[in-house]
C-alpha cells in the first residue's frame, strides 16, 4: 500500500513576534533558558546531575558540537545553553512506545512540525513497520537482527545496500561499523561530513596534507588576531565565545566575516565572571566585515592584493623565509592576482573598503593568525577553493606550525571527526584496507563507494535498495527534502538506530525498522561492569565519554551492540570476526582501532582523563606528503551566480533554538525573531524595491536544470542583510536545495547559495 505522506509538516504559522536583534550573548538569561528547558524535558534530579558531569573528564561528552574541553574544566559548569538543551532532548522523560505507534500512523505523525516529531520523546523499544501497514508495531531484536540479515542476504550485489553514518556515533561505535560494512563488501559510507565539512577536509588535505584543523584550543589564548568566517559561534558553539573572550583578554583581535551581523560575535556575557553575569561583558568583535553570500574569495583576494601592496613598500608583511622554506607556488598567486581589479573585488564583496583597510592594518602588522569557519564557507559550488584562499592567507603570513595561529574548521556534531578517523569514509584507502586484511583476516573492497548526494539517486533509481542509519535524521539533514523523501521511500528497507523520533522515520521504506539505543548521557554496562566510549573533538584530542544517567528503557542497546547483532545474524558465524565479543567489550574494539590505525596505540589509557592528540602534520610544518614536500598556495576563481533582477541568493541558517535538524524551541533570541520558524530575512531596501511589505506571506522556488522546487507559506521579515541575499532557516527550505548541484570535488550541497525567486503569496 501507499502511506499518504506528508514531507514538510504542517505550514501553518504560528503567533509570530519580533524584536530588536540582541546586542550580546549568553549572561543570565542564557543560563534561565538553559536551566528552564533542561527541568521542563528531564526533571530537576536528572537535571542537576546530568549537567554536573556533562563535559568532564569522568563524564560525558556533550551531544552536541564538537568543540574542545579545556584542560581543568570548571567545577560549576562546562557546558553551553544549546549543550544543556541537547542533553535535555536526549534525556527527556517522555517516551515513544508501542501504545504510541497503536495511536499515531506514520500518515499522522508525518503532519506535524519537525519541532512537534522531535518533541515526542525516546523511542524505548525496536519497532517495525510492514508493507500494509502505516502504524509501527513492536519486534523482538533478535527477528528485527533476521529480517535486517535476509534483506542483505536478497541483494544481487552488497552495492544495494547504503550505510549512513550520523557524527554522534563513538569511535568504537563507527569502527566496528565500516568494519562490518566492509566485510558486507561495500564502500557505500555517505555519513554526515559529506554535507558539512566535506569541502574543508578537501581543501586543507591538498594544500597541508591532513584535512583536520591545526590549533589547539590554548593556541586561541595566545592568537593575535582570530578570524571568524561564515560561522555563528554565539548559537552553533557557544563555548567557542570563551576561546575568543580569553584572545581579547590577552590583546588578540577578532575580525567576523559574514553576512550577518550575530549577537556572539558582538559582545559575550560569561555567565560564570561577575562581568558577564551583572556587568557588561567582553566585546568580542573588533571588525565586522559583512560580506555579500559567498563572495569571501573576492573579499580575501582584496585582503591580500592589500598586503601584497604593502609588503612591496615594506618586505616584512608576509613572512618571505617562512614562503620559501615551506611553500610552493607564491609566484604563480602573485601573477594569478594580477588578473583582478582591486576595485572590482571590493565591489563584489559587498564590503565597504574602509572595514576592509581597518583588517588590512592588522593583518599587516600580525603573524600569530588563526581562522575558523564553518557552513558558511563550505556549502557552496565553490566550497574548496573558499577554504583554500583561507589558507593563503596563513601561508603568506607564516600563520602555521606556531603557537596561537592555524587553522580551525569548527565541527558541528560532536563525533564527527572522530567516525572519519576510525574509517568512515566511501573514498578506498588501500592502506587502511592492507591492515584490516592483517588484523581481521579479510579482504575489503576496493570500489569507491557511494557519498551522500550520490547515494540519495541510487535510491530513487532504484540501485540501492536497502538504507541504514546509524543515528540522525537524513531525511531532513540533506538536500532536496522532496526526493530524498521519495528516494527513502522506494527502498525495500530502511532501517534507522535512534533514540528519539524525527521525520525520516516517517519517510520510510516499503519495511522500515527503528532500532532504540543508548544516548550519550546513560549508563552503559556489560555483566554489571560500567563501559566507557571515546571521541574526538575538532580540534583532533581523543578522550573518553562515559554516561551516568538511568536509560531510558531497559529495552534499550548500544550502537556496537546493535551493529554485532546484525553482523552476527548476516555471517551466521562463519567470519573471521568475532562480531559478539567486540560489540561487547568496548576495550577490545579499540584494542583493534590501535592495531589497524597506528595513531590510536595506547587508545585504551591514553583516552582517560584529558586524553591524547593525533598526529597533526601542520603542527609539525611536516608536508612531505604533497608536492615538493611543501604546503601549497592555490589559485581560486571567483563565484560567478548569474543572478536575474528577479533572483536572490539564499542561504540556510540556524536558529537559536535547534541544533542541526534537532528543534528545541521556537524562538530565534538572538534574532529577535519568536515563535515561528517559517520565515525569510530580506534587506529592508529589497523589501520596498520588489513591491512588498514586512511581514508578506510569500512563496519560494528554485529553478536548476529546468526543475522547479517550491516552498510555501513564509513571513517576510526585514533584517539587516546585504542587497540581493536573503535567509531562512533549515531543514524548512532545504526542499529548495537542489539534490545534484554541490560543491567541486567535496560533493558538498550548495545549501548556503541557492538562487531563488520570491513571491507575494496569491499575488
Amino acid at each position: 500500500m501507499k502511506r499518504n505522506i506528508s514531507i514538510t509538516g504542517n505550514t501553518n504559522f504560528s503567533d509570530l513576534q519580533l524584536k530588536e536583534p540582541a546586542k550580546y550573548a549568553a549572561g543570565t538569561k542564557a543560563v534561565k533558558v538553559a536551566l528552564q528547558h533542561a527541568f521542563k524535558e528531564m526533571g530537576v534530579s536528572k537535571s542537576v546531575k546530568g549537567l554536573a558531569q556533562m563535559n568532564q573528564k569522568e563524564g560525558f561528552d556533550c551531544p552536541g558540537c564538537a568543540w574542545p574541553d579545556p584542560e581543568k574544566p570548571s567545577k560549576v559548569a562546562e557546558y553551553c545553553e544549546n549543550g544543556a538543551k541537547a542533553l535535555a532532548e536526549e534525556a527527556t522523560n517522555k517516551k515513544v512506545d508501542a501504545a504510541f505507534f497503536s495511536k499515531y500512523s506514520v500518515e499522522e505523525i508525518s503532519n506535524w512540525t519537525d519541532y512537534e516529531i522531535g518533541k515526542s520523546g525516546r523511542i524505548t523499544e525496536p519497532m517495525v513497520l510492514y508493507p500494509n501497514s502505516i502504524h509501527y508495531q513492536p519486534i523482538a531484536w533478535e527477528d528485527a537482527y533476521r529480517l535486517i540479515a535476509k534483506q542483505l542476504k536478497n541483494l544481487n550485489h552488497p552495492d544495494e545496500a547504503i550505510f549512513y553514518t550520523s557524527g554522534r556515533s563513538s569511535n568504537e561505535a563507527a569502527f566496528l561499523y565500516g568494519l562490518f560494512i566492509r566485510a558486507f563488501g561495500t564502500n557505500n559510507m555517505p555519513d554526515c561530513s559529506n554535507m558539512c565539512h566535506e569541502s574543508s577536509g578537501f581543501a586543507l588535505k591538498e594544500t597541508l596534507g591532513i584535512g583536520k584543523g591545526s590549533v589547539k584550543l590554548e593556541d586561541f589564548d595566545k592568537a593575535d588576531v582570530v578570524m571568524v568566517i561564515g560561522q555563528n559561534p554565539g548559537t552553533n558553539h557557544p563555548r567557542m565565545l570563551t576561546a575568543l573572550q580569553k584572545c581579547k583578554e590577552n590583546g588578540g583581535k577578532v575580525i567576523s566575516v559574514n553576512p550577518l551581523e550575530e549577537a556572539g560575535l558582538i559582545r559575550f556575557k560569561n555567565p560564570q565572571e561577575i562581568k558577564g553575569a551583572l556587568l557588561g561583558g567582553e566585546a568580542i568583535t573588533d571588525i565586522h566585515l559583512r560580506v555579500k553570500i559567498n563572495e569571501d574569495v573576492a573579499l580575501l583576494k582584496a585582503i591580500i592584493k592589500k598586503l601584497a601592496l604593502l609588503d612591496a613598500l615594506n618586505q616584512n608583511v608576509f613572512d618571505h623565509k617562512f614562503i620559501e622554506k615551506h611553500t610552493n607556488g607564491y609566484d604563480s598567486l602573485m601573477d594569478h592576482l594580477k588578473d583582478y581589479d582591486l576595485a572590482d573585488l571590493i565591489q563584489q564583496s559587498g564590503v565597504d573598503e574602509t572595514h576592509i583597510d581597518e583588517a588590512v592594518s592588522i593583518l599587516a602588522k600580525k603573524e600569530k593568525i588563526i581562522i575558523c569557519w564553518a557552513m558558511g564557507l563550505t556549502q557552496h559550488k565553490n566550497g574548496v577553493e573558499n577554504i583554500k584562499e583561507c589558507v593563503n592567507l596563513l601561508l603568506l603570513k607564516g600563520s602555521l606550525g606556531k603557537p596561537g595561529a592555524g587553522t580551525c574548521p569548527v565541527r558541528g556534531h560532536s563525533n564527527v571527526q572522530g567516525d572519519r578517523s576510525v574509517g568512515i569514509m566511501h573514498h578506498v584507502s588501500e592502506q587502511l584496507n592492507t591492515a584490516i586484511k592483517n588484523v581481521f583476516g579479510f579482504d575489503c573492497p576496493n570500489k569507491e563507494g557511494l557519498d551522500t548526494v550520490k547515494a540519495i539517486p541510487a535510491m530513487h533509481e532504484g540501485k540501492a535498495k536497502v538504507f541504514f542509519a546509524l543515528g540522525g535524521n537524513f531525511v531532513s539533514a540533506v538536500a532536496d527534502t522532496n526526493y530524498a523523501a521519495q528516494a527513502l521511500q522506494k527502498c525495500d528497507l530502511t532501517v534507522q538506530v535512534s533514540t528519539k523520533l524525527n521525520r525520516s522515520h516517517t519517510t520510510a521504506g516499503k519495511t522500515a525498522l527503528i532500532l532504540p539505543t543508548l544516548g550519550r548521557s546513560e549508563f552503559d554496562t556489560s555483566k554489571g561492569k560500567a563501559r566507557f566510549f571515546t571521541v574526538e573533538n575538532s580540534m583532533g584530542k581523543v578522550h573518553q565519554s562515559k554516561g551516568l544517567l538511568t536509560p531510558a528503557s531497559k529495552n534499550l542497546k548500544s550502537e556496537p551492540e546493535i551493529i554485532g547483532g546484525i553482523a552476527e545474524a548476516y555471517f551466521e558465524g562463519n567470519h573471521p570476526v568475532d562480531w559478539l565479543s567486540l560489540s561487547k567489550d568496548y576495550a577490545l574494539i579499540r584494542e583493534k582501532i590501535a592495531a589497524v590505525i597506528p595513531s590510536f596505540k595506547g587508545i585504551n589509557t591514553k583516552s582517560k582523563g584529558s586524553g591524547f592528540y593525533l598526529p597533526n602534520n601542520v603542527r609539525d610544518l611536516n608536508f612531505s606528503m604533497l608536492p615538493n614536500n611543501k604546503a601549497q598556495f592555490s589559485n581560486c576563481e571567483l563565484p560567478n551566480h548569474n543572478l536575474k533582477e528577479d533572483e536572490f541568493l539564499m542561504m540556510t541558517i540556524r536558529s537559536h533554538d535547534q541544533f542541526n535538524t534537532t528543534i528545541y524551541g521556537m524562538n530565534d533570541r538572538y534574532r529577535g525573531i519568536y515563535n515561528e520558524r517559517r520565515v525569510i530575512l530580506m534587506n529592508p531596501n529589497d523589501i520596498e524595491t520588489f513591491g512588498f511589505q514586512p511581514l508578506d506571506i510569500v512563496n519560494l522556488t528554485s529553478t536548476y536544470d529546468g526543475v522547479t522546487r517550491h516552498a510555501e507559506n513564509f513571513k517576510l521579515i526585514s533584517y539587516d542583510i546585504p542587497k540581493g541575499n536573503v535567509a531562512s532557516y533549515f531543514p524548512e527550505t532545504n526542499v529548495l536545495v537542489p539534490y545534484n548541484h554541490y560543491a567541486d570535488k567535496s560533493n558538498t550541497p550548495i545549501s548556503k547559495s541557492v538562487v531563488v525567486r520570491i513571491f507575494k503569496k496569491n499575488a
